[in-house]
């Protein structure tokens, strides 16, 4: 074969063995695919986790769901014995039944029958006024002649004085009842009402509070207490892995910092699944450098600074575990002119 032939065929033989070790080499290190023009980045998955607890305190009475269960948003996951939460309630609401008659009853004023018993009441306070009257006149008619003694007088006068007393004040009980309840009282009546009405919701919320409700969707990872067990209020029960959103904390070098931009789409990619990829969006690169951590797998050395990037992942499942390490991969052409945020 002629020389002129064979050295570039050499050199192009030569040329594609080190293009397949090039393109090779990431994908058997790092378990994804690696391709020209591409940004990749390395980090773990980041799943929020929520210790969730009664806001009340008392014995549990049932525990629905266990170590491992997926439970969906407005779930029950456990139950108070809620006798005494519901004894409280009920006694709110008599009390806020008694405070409301008490208004109602102040806001009608006196009825018409109790005005006319106070008036009746002063009509027969004024006849024994005028007998009084009466009286004292003989007994001072008689004092002179010694038929009556000073003692006598004394106390005609005495009970004369009583009557007169007693008149005014029986006028006086009538015009009140005529005037009707004071708005002060009337005033004072409805801020009972509403001190009733606020403690009768309370007593409502606690008894709701009795029950434990999934927040949002996700999976069981915890389960602390069990059936007849007294927790207090903010005890934690359980411990919840958030299904959604589920974030990839991933780290960019200070070289590559202006080829990310929040709102650039991205693949990600496991080492247990090397050949799934899946779609996620940058939501946020950190203003503040930091030095590499330690479960950060990278080629650069670890003093190098980095700078901690957010990946949200739009469409998790099951096979994504909290701590997993991940591949980022994203095109420079588009992390070059990436704007927007999410």
């Amino acid at each position: 074969m002629n020389r002129r032939v064979i050295i570039p065929l050499v050199a192009l033989i030569a040329a594609g063995a080190a293009a397949s070790w090039y393109f090779g080499v990431p994908q058997r290190l790092f378990g994804a695919p690696a391709a020209v023009g591409r940004l990749t980045l390395y980090g773990n998955v980041d799943v929020r986790e929520t210790q969730l607890a009664f806001r009340v305190g008392g014995r549990i009475k049932t525990m629905a769901v266990d170590e491992g269960d997926a439970v969906k948003a407005g779930e029950t996951l456990a139950v108070l014995d809620d006798g005494p939460l519901a004894a409280a309630a009920k006694g709110a609401e008599a009390n806020v039944a008694a405070l409301q008659a008490a208004l109602d009853k102040a806001i009608a004023g006196p009825r018409p029958a109790e005005i006319d018993q106070a008036k009746a009441q002063c009509a027969q306070l004024e006849a024994n006024l005028k007998l009084t009257e009466l009286t004292l006149g003989r007994t001072r008619l008689l004092l002179p002649t010694g038929a009556a003694t000073q003692a006598t007088l004394d106390q005609s006068q005495a009970s004369h004085d009583a009557a007169v007393a007693s008149l005014d004040s029986a006028r006086q009980a009538l015009k009140l009842l005529e005037q009707g309840t004071r708005p002060e009282d009337i005033a004072a009546a409805q801020a009972n009402l509403a001190a009733a009405t606020a403690n009768l919701a309370s007593a409502k919320i606690a008894l709701h509070d009795a029950t434990l409700t999934a927040p949002a969707d996700g999976v069981i990872l915890t389960r602390v207490d069990e059936p007849g067990a007294v927790v207090a209020a903010g005890a934690t029960a359980y411990v919840m892995a958030l299904s959604n959103p589920m974030w990839v904390r991933a780290y960019v070098s200070e070289s590559d910092l202006g080829k990310v931009a929040p709102g650039m789409k991205v693949s990600i990619f496991t080492d247990s699944a090397p050949g799934k990829a899946y779609a996620g969006t940058i939501g946020y690169v950190s203003p503040v450098a930091e030095f590499t951590p330690k479960t950060v797998e990278t080629p650069d050395l670890r003093t190098d600074l980095v700078y901690r990037l957010r990946v949200v992942v739009d469409h998790p499942d099951a096979a994504l575990r909290q701590g997993m390490p991940v591949t980022v991969t994203a095109p420079l052409s588009v992390a070059g002119g990436a704007t927007g945020a999410s």
